[in-house]
């Protein structure tokens, strides 16, 4: 049984994610489908097995597809039927910048780190950078396992230290080895040169 573009619609709202776009205007939204492959109607046209005076009609919203038309012109431009409803998040660029320059981070220390917070005016973020100087030297400094929601990178900035895991044998790393990780696995990591090292870690956050 064919469905109309109104059920689509719906259907659009109901696939996203989590909180899906608004619903775009069909016409609008395969001409620019159309332009953005660089086809001309007749093109997109044989692309989706449609005459052209049809996907014409449709652009300038003279006539509504079933849902057998929609199909045929979702397949035809590579992308899902609800998709025809809805913008790609991608578009909504923001701009956002944060520019830390050297030693203007926001310290935070620990007994076994001395953390410096990095693009900490920057609200909503999905990473946390921060540079670290490893102080302990030993496992038991530690007040068990550090794990946390999230996965994590870590790039070793000057001296050696020893990263400890939960599920792996530990690894010596120096200046320019780096880890990526499952932050829930339980990690610690410790310097084992003469002085203190430093290491960058970038953590995912999750709202």
């Amino acid at each position: 049984m064919s469905k109309s573009p109104n059920t689509l619609i719906r259907i659009a709202r109901e696939t996203g994610p989590d909180t899906a776009p608004e619903p775009l205007d069909l016409g609008t939204r395969v001409r620019e489908l159309r332009k953005s492959q660089g086809w001309t109607l007749e093109v997109a046209a044989n692309q989706a097995g449609l005459a052209r005076s049809t996907l014409s009609k449709i652009e300038n919203g003279q006539m509504s597809p079933t849902y057998d038309a929609l199909k045929k012109l979702a397949e035809g431009l590579q992308i899902s039927v609800p998709q025809l409803f809805t913008a790609p998040q991608r578009d909504q660029i923001n701009g956002r910048m944060a520019v830390t320059k050297s030693g203007e981070g926001v310290d935070h220390a620990t007994v076994t780190y001395e953390h410096e917070l990095l693009a900490d005016n920057l609200s909503k973020k999905q990473m946390l950078p921060y540079r670290a100087r490893v102080r302990a030297r030993s496992f038991e400094e530690f007040d068990g396992w550090v794990r946390h929601d999230g996965e994590e990178f870590l790039y070793v900035l000057t001296g050696v230290i020893r990263l400890i895991t939960e599920f792996y044998e530990p690894v010596e790393m120096r200046r320019g080895d780096s880890a990526y990780y499952d932050a829930s696995m339980g990690h610690n990591v410790i310097s084992v040169s003469e002085e203190d090292a430093t290491i960058l870690w970038v953590t995912t956050l999750h709202d």
